[in-house]
């Protein structure tokens, strides 16, 4: 015997009537809650990516802010990263055959690339930049267009050489040696050898166009060192 017969009938369907409407009013109450749950954490994963791209900017910012006259800062390679090349000048050990390699092959089109400057230690840099400020009585600014302060400079990681003419020893750290066949044959072929002119005109860090000044980007280790020099896009 069905429990329900036991109810009369007007009863039963005001019941049913009953349950449904509040099974109405649950659903329609859940729903809302649903959707306030749902914007509720669409508008918390808009801020998170506003967060995020608040964070990159503020990062590229900072990463600007470390710059000194347009210049960024470098650490200072350790002895066992070097390795001597010719008297007085080391160089990172990760350039020595891709620079050897590539003085070898210019040697036989006639052109001599002669290796001017390597690794400089930042108490070097100190003496170079503050030195030859005073001799020229120039301003920090002023001095910074054509040298790096101590710590600023990309000759601390060992990555960075100077390249001169051999057979044109008169435009050497001079804008002449643009002139000549060694500076003609690596703006050619450098790139094969993962060099790249690191102050090229009209650079975007502000400083004065060396022709001389290349640095090495051949390994994860060297790229690591100028990501945020080749991320820049305006110095302030």
């Amino acid at each position: 015997m069905n429990y329900q017969d036991d109810i009369p009938l007007a009863k039963r369907i005001r019941s049913i009537k009953t349950l449904t409407t509040k099974s109405f009013l649950r659903l329609g109450l859940l729903f809302v809650g649903l959707g306030i749950s749902m914007t509720f954490l669409a508008e918390k994963s808009l801020l998170r990516q506003t967060k995020s791209l608040d964070d990159s900017m503020n990062s590229t910012e900072i990463s600007q802010d470390k710059s000194l006259l347009g210049h960024l800062p470098y650490p200072e390679a350790s002895k066992n990263e070097l390795i001597l090349f010719s008297p007085g000048i080391y160089i990172h050990r990760e350039i020595y055959e891709n620079f050897k390699e590539m003085q070898f092959m210019a040697a036989q089109r006639g052109v001599s690339l002669q290796l001017l400057s390597g690794f400089r230690s930042i108490d070097l840099q100190r003496d170079i930049f503050y030195e030859n400020k005073s001799i020229r009585n120039q301003t920090a600014v002023e001095r910074s267009m054509v040298s790096a302060p101590p710590g600023y400079s990309e000759h601390s990681t060992g990555y960075a050489i100077d390249i001169g003419d051999a057979n044109y020893p008169d435009t050497h750290f001079e804008v002449e040696f643009e002139q000549t066949p060694a500076f003609k044959w690596m703006r050619r072929y450098a790139p094969k050898y993962h060099f790249v002119l690191s102050f090229p005109p009209n650079n975007k860090q502000g400083v004065n166009y060396e022709p001389w000044h290349w640095r090495f980007e051949g390994t994860v280790n060297a790229l690591r060192k100028f990501e945020a020099a080749n991320k820049i896009t305006k110095f302030k």
